[in-house]
């Protein structure tokens, strides 16, 4: 009988620094293709904050995987490092607005992030604490540490209410702050977030805005290829990266899917034991990166946000309709779905709120269409995944 130390594989025959191709993993300058552009306007926003003045806000839009979180985080680490080097304390501190919705655990996490209790004397607690007593906690320990601090609010839309950019954007001049400065910068996938966006808010940020195009199939190639270190020696096949790339670049420009692609890829050839990381694993890499990324946006949907959607793929495997379908077509098959699982339905009101919230997660894409005199106007729902994905992911979780 075999001892328990040979049931492991005691070196990886595939990746040799697998790190470099997870997505929190912030790589360095050398390995940021394609973004100078905008990385250099982002510094010009900050420049300021290296004398300890205060840095421009910025909104950054496009969407996602086109690298606005990694030029933005690279750009706050390259300020503390400068500023330093000016004799200015400064920091940043990064928010993930998707897993932090609300005011609260978003001040939270700015406060915990930054604050040094040896030095401060300070306590974040996890909870307990109302929003007003975190932000004076926030603000003592900002004054307390630094002269400048940026924050950076990813996903920014998913936030529940825009206070917490109003109360950053006004702290020194309503005398929250006398030392630091604070700069905001604001990352969002929706280019219309602003225009939801309270009129003394916008008035109070005066940020600029720039937009982050997707990347074309030469610049993902090029990222793909700065990770390539991530593989031993000669176990990629050459086609791997350029396979990878035009798959990425024709169906959504997202860097993050193409190195998951890649990724997956190197699993599947660990996981047959194959000697190389072969083009024909890029398929089915691709199709694993995209069901993995589904289940995980529509984890912790309630049955009946299931069951709506259950509906939309429905819809959507059965018709040539490339354009969508409109709320009472949904509405219709959600009713069949209830009366077979045994529930009772909700009303054609709660399903419209629970579809608008499907497109606020990206699960859905809605469109206001014109019928004319005759029809009016009306919603179309889209699925912005495959079809086939969705069911199967559902299939997967018992809501088909």
């Amino acid at each position: 009988m075999s001892n328990a130390g040979e049931l492991f594989i005691r070196e990886d025959p595939i990746f040799a620094n697998k790190e470099l191709l997870e997505i929190s993993h912030l790589p360095e300058e050398d390995r940021i293709v394609g973004r100078d552009d905008e990385i250099a306007n982002l510094a010009s926003a900050a420049n300021p904050a290296i004398f300890g003045q205060s840095p421009s806000n910025v909104l950054i839009y496009g969407k996602t995987g086109s690298g606005k979180s990694l030029c933005a985080k690279y750009v706050a680490e390259r300020l503390v490092g400068t500023a330093e080097e000016e004799g200015v304390d400064a920091a940043f501190a990064y928010v993930d607005c998707a897993q932090d919705t609300t005011e609260t655990q978003a001040v939270q996490t700015i406060a915990s992030s930054l604050n040094n209790p040896s030095a401060t004397d300070i306590r974040i607690p996890d909870k307990g604490l109302s929003t007003a007593t975190y932000y004076k906690r926030m603000w003592n320990l900002l004054d307390a540490q630094y002269d400048v601090v940026i924050v950076i609010l990813d996903e920014i839309d998913k936030l529940d209410s825009d206070d917490i950019l109003m109360q950053l954007s006004r702290a020194g001049e309503a005398g929250k702050l006398s030392r630091c400065k604070i700069g905001v910068t604001s990352i969002s996938n929706k280019i219309k977030y602003k225009d939801r966006m309270d009129e003394r808010v916008k008035s109070s940020l005066c940020e600029r805005e720039f937009v982050f195009p997707p990347y074309n199939a030469t610049q993902l190639e090029k990222i793909m290829a700065a990770r390539k270190d991530a593989f031993h020696e000669d176990v990629l096949e050459e086609s791997v990266i350029p396979r990878s790339a035009a798959l990425a670049a024709r169906e959504h420009g997202d860097a993050r899917k193409a190195i998951d692609i890649l990724r997956y890829a190197g699993e599947i050839a660990q996981t047959t034991n194959a000697e190389n990381v072969r083009e024909e694993f890029v398929i089915e890499a691709r199709e694993q990166a995209e069901t993995d990324r589904f289940r995980e946006l529509i984890r912790g949907l309630t049955p009946h946000s299931r069951h709506i959607l259950q509906a939309l793929t429905v819809l959507s495997v059965n018709s040539e309709n490339q354009v969508g379908f409109r709320t009472t077509q949904i509405f219709d098959l959600y009713e069949q779905v209830c009366r077979q699982n045994a529930t009772t339905s909700l009303s054609l009101r709660r399903v419209r709120d629970l579809l608008k919230e499907h497109a606020f997660l990206d699960i859905t894409e809605q469109t206001r269409r014109s019928g004319g005199s005759a029809e009016g106007s009306y919603t179309q729902h889209k699925l912005l995944e495959d079809p086939e994905i969705v069911k199967k992911v559902l299939v997967e979780t018992d809501s088909i």
